[in-house]
């Protein structure tokens, strides 16, 4: 009797294991399917994105600024995690988050490094926010306040270990993780940024493709299995 009972509670375990597991699992969220880019949309450039094997192909193009592919959908707490490849080691680029896009001319006044007020101002459909630094220089995983107050203060050391996880000419897996106001990013497996900050809480995701002038190389830079997990 005594042995049955502990088979029989053994296999509750289990499936509770399972279960709960399983639930973890279905809690990402695919961003891209592979596919199609549905529930994505191209703002404040106009360099061409298309899926190609499986990823999403962003290619810089003449004379267009900064160009975003974002979701559709905001998010505030999350793991976001996808995997990166740059073409060639001359083009940069980055993965904004919480992040929004300006419905008109917007204004913002900052303090720089000095201490003095600072003007901003932005045209519509400009994409801003928390950007995660993709490079092969170095820099990556370090995160930019892009087009806004324009710093990088959270930012891998020069010569450091964690200035030097990204491999170039190789896919490299990012991790963002943003609970409150506090934000980590993750490269190859190693933590690189690890703040806090409150001023954005929540927005979009979007997938940057650099502004280079009037180079008309088509530089080239890949994401694939993107996915998103809402934290509560």
């Amino acid at each position: 009797m005594r042995t049955h009972l502990l088979k029989t509670l053994a296999s509750i375990i289990l499936l509770l294991t399972v279960s709960c597991v399983s639930n973890s699992q279905e809690k990402w969220i695919t961003l891209f399917d592979g596919e199609t880019l549905d529930g994505w949309s191209v703002h404040s450039g106009f360099a061409s994105y298309k899926v190609e094997d499986g990823c999403i192909v962003g290619t810089a193009t003449k004379g267009s600024p900064n160009s975003f592919l974002c979701t559709d959908r905001e998010y505030g707490d999350f793991i976001l995690e996808f995997e990166v490849l740059l073409e060639d080691d001359e083009l940069n680029s980055g993965v904004q988050f919480r992040s929004q896009i300006a419905p008109q001319e917007l204004v913002f006044w900052f303090r720089n490094d000095q201490g003095s007020y600072q003007k901003v101002t932005i045209p519509t459909d400009r994409v801003y926010g928390y950007q995660v630094e993709i490079a092969a220089g170095g820099g990556s995983g370090g995160v930019y306040d892009e087009a806004r107050r324009a710093m990088m203060p959270w930012w891998p050391e020069e010569g450091s270990k964690e200035s030097k996880v990204f491999q170039k000419k190789e896919w490299n897996a990012f991790r963002i993780e943003c609970k409150g106001d506090a934000i980590k990013t993750i490269v190859n497996g190693v933590l690189v940024s690890d703040f806090r900050d409150g001023l954005t809480d929540k927005g979009i995701i979007g997938l940057q493709v650099h502004d280079v002038g009037d180079n008309p190389t088509p530089y080239q830079v890949r994401w694939k299995n993107i996915r998103l997990l809402p934290l509560k």
